[in-house]
Formats: C-alpha cells, structure tokens, sequence
C-alpha cells in the first residue's frame, strides 16, 4: 500500500555514527523513515573515520547546525582509546563527539526507559517511567586530579581577574607517604540552564520534577545547585507547576534513591553530572535493558534538542556482521531516537499529522514486542539463557516487523 508522504516543512539534522548502529541506522530511515516522509535532511557524518579526516570540524559543524535548525538525530559514535587510535590510524585521540556536542549545545541529557508490559522489570513497581535529567558539564568530568608524593600542604588558590586579592584555602596537610587530590568547579550560568531544562522538561511531561543533591556535607558546592535550582522554580516556574498540578522538591541524594526504589515512577528526577551517570544506568537495568532506554538532550530554551540511542556501537555485533555472520542487534532506542527527535520538530512546527506518525512508530516497537516479536536480548530476559533460535527475531527481521506493524496502525487511521 503506498502512503502519501508527510510534508516535514523545516530541516533536521542528521548525526550518523558508527560500527553495527550505523549498519541499523541505515536501515530505520529506508524501512521506517523516507518511504513515509518528506525530509529536508541537514547530514553530517560523525563515523570515526569522517571525524578523523575533518580534524573533528564535523562535529562542530554538527552541532552548530542543531543551533540553527533545532531538532538533531544522532546515530551512536565511537569514543576513540588507544586500541581505536591503531584499529582506524587515526591522527590523534579525538575527544568524545558527545561530550563536544553537550559543551556547545549546553544542554541537559533526559534519558527514559521504554516500557513494554512482556519485559521483565527487576524493579517491578516501576509502572510509570522515571526520567532522569544528568547535568553533563563540569564536576568530576572536568575536574584536575593529582597524586600527592611525601608530606606537605594543599591548597586551593582563587585569583580574580582585575584588582581583587587572591583568595586561599588550606585542603589538607599530609604528614604521611603522601595520597591523592581534586579540584573540580562549576559555573552559576551551567547549573541555572540545568534548572531551566529540567523545570521546562517536567513541565511538557505534566510530571513532579526531584533534584538530589548532598548539600548536606558539600554545603557551599551543592548548596548552589539547591538555591540555584529554588530561585529559578520561584521566579519562573512554581505558577505553571501549581496549575498544572505538579511540583518541584529538593532531597539528599540517598533519600532519593531509597524513594526511587519504593515509587512507581512518573516524575523527572534531575542530578548533578556523576550522580546523574550512575542512576541512568541503574535506572535502564532497573526497567529491564539499556536497549529499551531514550536519550535527549535540551537546551535551556527547551527549543533546541538532540534526540539519541542510550547506549554504544554494539562493537561484538559488528564483528560478528563483518564476517558475514547474522546477528539480532536491538534497534529500539535508535528508532526512538528518531521518533523523539520528530516528534519535537512536529511540535516546533505545529505539524498534527508528523506528530501523530511520530507516536504510531513508537507504538509500533513496542507492539512488535509485546506480541512476541523481538530481538535476542529482549528474549534472554522473557526466556533466560535457554532462550532458542525461534523466539528472537535477526536484525533485519525485527526492524521488517516494525514496519509491518506501523504500517497497520497508519492503514487503520487511512480507512477511518
């Protein structure tokens, strides 16, 4: 059946990636993507080798066109070590493009599980999903790290720029064989956009929006992430949150996790950087895989985003494929990467019908699953390890069974 393509009258930006995620990347937009809609793609190819010979130009340039346009979809990359230096003869380790991208967009990363009701949740009173909103800037990933040889004094030393006096504080004074030190910031501007996404982000949901923090014992260093975060809920936020019936509350770190394990869900839950690297990963085991997890970034504006899979490359898989072997790679999140960064560009542009499409694909992925459909590792936690060849579905085969089901759930709408 052939469908009139939905007119997408704005640009994207489109990121693509790496290994086995650009093998199935490719694959969503020709079975899930173009045969339904009319796209005026802005592509940039962020593959290592593309990142290499552009001296990573590519990657800024990425990132400034998701500025310009708003609405980004990025396939995963590589983060290149030493072993990837020597497999791609790169000219140098190239930092993270995802760590590029954050520093330039200035965004809050939201990531959030997708529930289907077949897949086992080791948190089984999770019946609503958790977003959590990681604050990727500064803290330990921007932080001076040393080790101490002998005995002696540690200092922190401020000097203001201008006339003002240096400002000097006495850490600790070693009198041993010596030990190790840190020295991490962070700025007033990063932390107030971290509040305007977070509060913007629980708003859209109509979800209660929890910052954690241990201002408690960092009193100086977390108490300005807490006043920060209140000032910004007073001046602009707390009459939206009241009519619309949510709010926003601060609570220690460790009264947060214990509150998340015992809750079913359904609010924003926003960390600072670690605390928020951590939870996402518990959070995605929590609801059962990292396969069935979201990821986007917002800027402050809550315009500007860059919707992508949670996890890597799926390297095993593309070895496997390499050698012409089959392989049941989950697709989901990369799919939703798509339909999330749609969706937003829907909004943006008041555009029903993409928006509608938009919601069609996801409940197609999850559909497919729920009907018995699905890739090997969703198998493993219905089936455990004596899972065999005729319950998953190959790489191929599931995203041909997605399109299927979407296609389905647009012919219901077409006949109506």
């Amino acid at each position: 059946m052939a469908f009139e393509k939905i007119k997408v009258s704005n640009p994207i930006v489109e990121m693509d990636g790496d290994e086995m995620t650009r093998i199935i990347w490719k694959s969503i937009k020709d079975k899930l993507i173009f045969p339904f809609l009319d796209l005026d793609i802005k592509y940039f190819d962020l593959g290592l080798p593309n990142r290499d010979a552009t001296n990573d130009k590519v990657t800024i340039e990425s990132a400034e066109a998701t500025l310009k346009y708003n609405v980004a979809i990025k396939c995963a990359t590589i983060t290149p070590d030493e072993d990837r230096v020597k497999e791609f003869h790169l000219k140098r380790m190239w930092k993270s493009p995802n760590g590029t991208i954050r520093n330039i967009l200035n965004g809050t990363v939201f990531r959030e599980p997708i529930i289907c009701k077949n897949i086992p949740r080791l948190v089984s009173g999770w019946t609503k999903p958790i977003c959590i909103g990681r604050h990727a800037f500064g803290d330990q990933y921007r932080a001076t790290d040393t080790t101490i040889q002998g005995p002696g004094k540690l200092k922190l030393v401020f000097v203001p720029d201008g006339c003002g006096e240096k400002t000097e504080f006495e850490v600790f004074n070693f009198t041993g064989a010596g030990g190790v030190a840190l020295s991490m910031y962070n700025t007033d501007e990063s932390i107030r956009a971290f509040a305007e996404a977070s509060m913007n982000t629980a708003y859209q949901k109509k979800w209660p929006l929890y910052l954690s923090t241990k201002n408690t014992i960092l009193k100086k260093y977390d108490g300005r992430f807490k006043d920060i975060f209140q000032e910004v809920y007073e001046s602009q936020w707390k009459s939206k949150f009241e009519a619309a019936g949510i709010w926003y509350e601060h609570r220690l770190i460790d009264d947060m996790v214990a509150y998340a394990l015992k809750s079913e869900g359904g609010y924003v839950w926003a960390c600072k950087n670690y605390d928020g690297d951590v939870q996402s990963d518990f959070l995605a085991q929590g609801f059962g895989s990292l396969g069935l997890m979201t990821s986007v970034l917002v800027c402050p504006d809550g315009r500007t985003i860059e919707a992508e899979a949670a996890h890597g490359t799926v390297t095993r898989h593309y070895r496997v494929h390499q050698k012409g072997g089959e392989t049941s790679t989950n697709s989901i999140a990369s799919i939703f990467a798509w339909s999330r960064g749609l969706a937003h560009r829907a909004k943006l542009d008041r555009n029903a019908r993409l928006l509608d499409f938009t919601d069609k694909l996801e409940k197609a992925c999850v559909g497919a699953v729920e009907s018995g459909k699905m890739t090997k590792d969703l198998a493993l936690l219905i089936h455990g390890p004596k899972v065999t060849r005729d319950q998953y579905l190959n790489t191929e085969e599931f995203i041909d069974a997605v399109a299927e089901e979407l296609i389905a759930r647009l012919s219901a709408k077409a006949k109506l």
